[in-house]
């Protein structure tokens, strides 16, 4: 959710019809203030100003509202109606609204409904790269590895520095078994936004799928200490249990006679 910000209060105010006695702006500041302090008063404001003429941006601050209030479903039917009923003389297209609902639908663990909508929305804006990153990562939540990459291949198209575009490929091309690519689309993310989760995690997890357990220890136990509490570092505090559950690699015993095929070591100067 963090990539498209949710704040759209400057569109969606456009298609609010504005009584000249009410201030719409600044109802929409005010109730969006609410939403992260006391999202129950931001519902009964929004509630209140809707009946005012607030329009699209009351019905926003409503959705947003329910989304911290932890009802995404409901979250996310309203902002597919808001996008179903906004004008044509929006500032604000129907596309980002159904992929704020798709990351909706992705938080309440609707992956069917999210990819979806995703589809929608990208079917829309078609060059919207922030559009077809989340659809990538939808994709890739449901498993669509494949669909993902195409996704996110387009989205780097458009929008080539794109760190979390390049973090979220890493992860795809992981999952296809193509670690060496994972590798350097995971660097390139890093190069571009250290301070990015994801990359630092898939960076790790694509050395460990290379069998650099050292290169991967080191990664994922820098996303965890730099990201604790995110789910990057969740899953890298899971990784790191994996590597150390792994058995030591037995020291091969050099009286043994070498291997067929493999040349013997060559002795230390001295």
């Amino acid at each position: 959710m963090k990539r498209r910000p949710l704040l759209l209060a400057c569109f969606l105010l456009a298609a609010t019809p504005a009584p000249a006695e009410i201030d719409h702006a600044r109802e929409y500041e005010a109730c969006l203030a609410l939403v992260h302090r006391d999202p129950t008063q931001a519902s009964e404001a929004a509630a209140a100003w809707a009946e005012q003429g607030g329009g699209a941006a009351a019905d926003h601050c409503a959705a947003l509202a329910l989304l911290e209030r932890g009802h995404y479903d409901i979250a996310a039917e309203r902002l597919e109606r808001i996008a179903a009923v906004l004008p044509r003389d929006s500032r604000i297209s129907p596309a980002a609204l159904l992929a704020q609902a798709a990351n909706v639908w992705l938080l309440a663990g609707n992956l069917e409904q999210a990819a979806k909508v995703i589809d929608v929305a990208a079917g829309l804006a078609r060059d919207d790269a922030p559009i077809l990153v989340d659809q990538g990562r939808i994709r890739a939540a449901a498993g669509d590895y494949a669909g993902a990459l195409r996704s996110l291949d387009r989205a780097l198209e458009i929008a080539p520095l794109d760190g979390d575009a390049h973090a979220f490929r890493a992860g795809a091309l992981r999952h296809l078994e193509r670690p060496r690519e994972a590798l350097r689309a995971a660097r390139q993310a890093v190069g571009l936004d250290p301070r990015n989760p994801s990359a630092r995690l898939e960076q790790g997890l694509a050395q460990l799928a290379l069998g650099d357990a050292e290169g991967a220890r080191l990664d994922l136990g820098e996303t965890v200490r730099q990201f604790d509490g995110t789910p990057a570092a969740e899953a890298a505090r899971t990784a790191l249990a994996a590597l150390a559950a792994r058995p030591a690699p037995v020291p091969r015993d050099p009286n043994l006679p070498p291997v067929p095929g493999r040349k013997p070591p060559v002795p230390a100067r001295r």
